[in-house]
């Protein structure tokens, strides 16, 4: 799965009209970024967004980070999975999770083993594509990572430490493709960038599933109190100046990752990370793809 070692991961497409998302992606194409990542949360249908994106350009590679198996049933990811590897060979990647508000008495493993037993039995008219479908699975726990070394290309983490990044490939093998998101912020004020930081983090923070896989990465109560202790907003958000960012981010690969798709923060909901990305291009891409 050759996305580039670093890429770009954005909410910000779900809060534009089309014609600035289109001009938007296109930029990052011609900056040298390799793949795009999109998360399926504020409305817009993840396999729609996916395929606007692929053909508003013509090499990105667009990932679907995640497509939620609550929002579909198994035979629409199938057939909708299907014709963008057929249309765009090589440059679409399902990543799947669970998502969404936690289901009592569902267990995420068991129902992503179960979707996963639909897609691979499913029987279709659609022509298969000459390059088959690639998909990644949302993973953070041992069974989960398991589960996606064996029935996938691979997983893919959001809001992790580089400590998580070597034990998820520890337990992915060599050969399993992993992707880590982490938050940035160009800010090299202390105070400033800390308080952002816990401005994106709260959400995390009130959320039970979160709690549980902040706590597996070894943060305390306390850590996890008053908007986040010191050191867990700056492990999960990478703040200071473009040098000292990717010199951070690189620490994730150094742990692991084959990919890292970075979120940059702190941009107002309709406004244009394009700046921000710009300088990442800078600080992150090989001269020679650009």
């Amino acid at each position: 799965m050759d996305l580039g070692t670093f890429g770009i991961y954005t909410f910000d497409f779900e809060h534009q009209p089309a014609a600035q998302v289109r001009e938007s992606v296109q930029e990052l194409e011609d900056l040298g970024w390799r793949a795009v990542w999109i998360p399926e949360l504020l409305g817009r249908d993840a396999f729609t967004h996916a395929g606007f994106l692929l053909a508003s350009t013509r090499r990105l590679s667009v990932v679907n980070g995640i497509a939620r198996i609550w929002s579909r049933e198994a035979r629409w990811t199938h057939g909708a999975a299907l014709l963008l590897a057929d249309a765009y060979p090589g440059r679409h990647v399902l990543g799947l999770g669970f998502g969404g508000q936690p289901r009592p008495g569902v267990k995420p493993r068991a129902a992503m083993a179960a979707y996963l037993d639909e897609l691979d039995t499913m029987e279709t008219p659609s022509p298969h594509p000459a390059q088959p479908v690639r998909r990644l699975l949302a993973a953070y726990g041992p069974r989960m990572l398991e589960l996606a070394r064996d029935r996938a290309d691979g997983a893919q983490t959001y809001h992790v430490n580089t400590a998580h990044t070597a034990q998820a490939r520890e337990i992915l093998g060599p050969d399993a493709f992993l992707a880590v998101e982490h938050a940035v912020l160009f800010d090299t004020d202390p105070d400033r960038a800390r308080t952002l930081a816990r401005e994106h983090l709260h959400g995390y923070l009130e959320t039970p599933y979160n709690l549980a896989k902040f706590r597996r990465l070894g943060y305390t109560d306390d850590d996890l109190s008053g908007g986040g202790s010191d050191r867990f907003v700056d492990d999960l958000v990478f703040w200071g100046d473009p040098d000292t960012v990717a010199g951070k981010l690189h620490a994730q690969v150094e742990a692991g990752a084959d990919h890292v798709a970075v979120q940059v923060i702190g941009v107002g909901p309709g406004e244009s990370a394009l700046p921000q990305w710009r300088l990442l291009a800078d600080a992150l891409l090989p001269s020679k793809t650009r």
